[in-house]
């Protein structure tokens, strides 16, 4: 993993996104060096993360792994609030300087259900993507109902150095998208959770 040391900017955005009071239904990210608010997903994508959330508890049942949903996620001072993520069951493993959400380093899985709008799909398909990576997030998975007729993207092998993901499954709804590895490995994101 790159460990690239903070930057004043950083350390303000990071100020200054601890000091944020917002109204309900919105929420606020620091990404690629910049403070985005976005207000809460609508129906369809809280249909989707709900049910990628119950299919993959029954995954991990048994397992030292946990989902976990609307958390902050930290990496040198950015911040981020997947959909969902894998992670240790017990967040105490992989807590953040100042416990205020996790660390990047405990989580194994992210997923992101894209919103409509052009930022809302950049922001996903583009800049979440990077961060990801290099912060060395083993699986990223984009549930876009945008892409075409939808396509599940499943990314994985991060190169944190370039900030990509070294393999990338797209696959269109209706067929299953398979988890490669990790925690929630095998797990497949199929017609019965991206049917509209």
């Amino acid at each position: 993993m790159v460990d690239n040391p903070v930057s004043d900017l950083d350390e303000i955005l990071w100020q200054t996104w601890k000091a944020m009071d917002l109204p309900e239904g919105y929420r606020a990210e620091i990404i690629e060096g910049a403070i985005e608010v976005s207000p809460t997903g609508r129906r369809r994508h809280m249909v989707l993360i709900n049910r990628l959330h119950d299919a993959l508890v029954a995954h991990l049942a048994g397992s030292d792994y946990a989902v976990w949903h609307d958390g902050n996620v930290f990496h040198q001072r950015q911040c981020w609030i997947p959909d969902l993520f894998i992670g240790p069951r017990d967040p105490d493993e992989f807590p953040d300087e100042e416990d205020l959400g996790v660390d990047a380093s405990g989580v194994a899985l992210v997923v992101e259900v894209v919103s409509p709008g052009r930022r809302n799909i950049e922001r996903d398909r583009v800049r979440k993507r990077r961060e990801y990576a290099r912060a060395g997030i083993s699986v990223y998975v984009i549930v876009d109902d945008f892409d075409e007729d939808g396509a599940v993207h499943v990314l994985s092998a991060p190169n944190p150095e370039k900030a990509t993901y070294e393999d990338e499954h797209r696959v269109p709804y209706g067929t299953e998208a398979v988890i490669p590895s990790g925690p929630a490995k095998g797990f497949a994101i199929g017609e019965e959770i991206t049917r509209g």
